[in-house]
């Protein structure tokens, strides 16, 4: 048995994985790990408080913060004297609690768009070159059948627009002018 099997047993899941499906895997993972490793300690703090804020724990400290501060200063707990019965000081501290996370979420999103960015991007480059790759296999099946006598199937125009390389430019420029006409 190999290093890389004593670190990670083989699962029935994985069993059913080609060899290149689980390089992707490992490569895709990596790139997360990297890319993580690489924030910034503002943003992985911004990223901590943004899930934080996003839990449950963080919703039942605020019930008990917030109810407690409400019981208490509409004079319902004997003994505690109120100290903002106006309830004025606990709406200027959710505000401003308000204003920070709105901001860490923010930040968080950021990241996460710029993350999403570059996989659009990949994905992009992908089907790109796909689509080269189908395109020079049309032509390559083609020339067998011509030289193998095969005679030419029906759709001979559909035949001929697949072997036409796509220019992602005119792709794009049309994609804008029908968005702005």
């Amino acid at each position: 048995m190999n290093n890389a099997q004593d670190e990670s047993p083989t699962t029935p899941a994985a069993e059913g994985l080609t060899p290149a499906l689980a390089r992707n895997i490992d490569a895709v993972m990596q790139r997360r790990r990297k890319t993580a490793n690489a924030a910034s300690s503002q943003e992985r703090a911004a990223a901590a408080i943004s899930r934080f804020a996003g839990s449950m724990p963080f919703i039942y400290i605020h019930l008990l913060l917030y109810g407690g501060w409400i019981v208490a200063n509409l004079d319902l707990l004997p003994g505690v004297p109120a100290w903002d019965p106006s309830l004025v000081i606990l709406a200027m501290e959710a505000s401003v609690e308000a204003i920070f996370l709105s901001t860490f979420v923010l930040i968080n999103q950021n990241r996460m768009a710029a993350e999403d960015d570059t996989r659009a991007d990949l994905d992009l480059q992908v089907s790109l070159l796909n689509e080269h790759e189908t395109t020079r296999l049309i032509a390559m099946v083609e020339a067998i059948a011509k030289k193998l006598e095969v005679p030419p199937i029906e759709s001979d125009e559909e035949l001929s627009e697949l072997k036409k390389d796509v220019a992602p430019e005119a792709v794009l420029d049309r994609i804008e002018s029908e968005e702005k006409g």
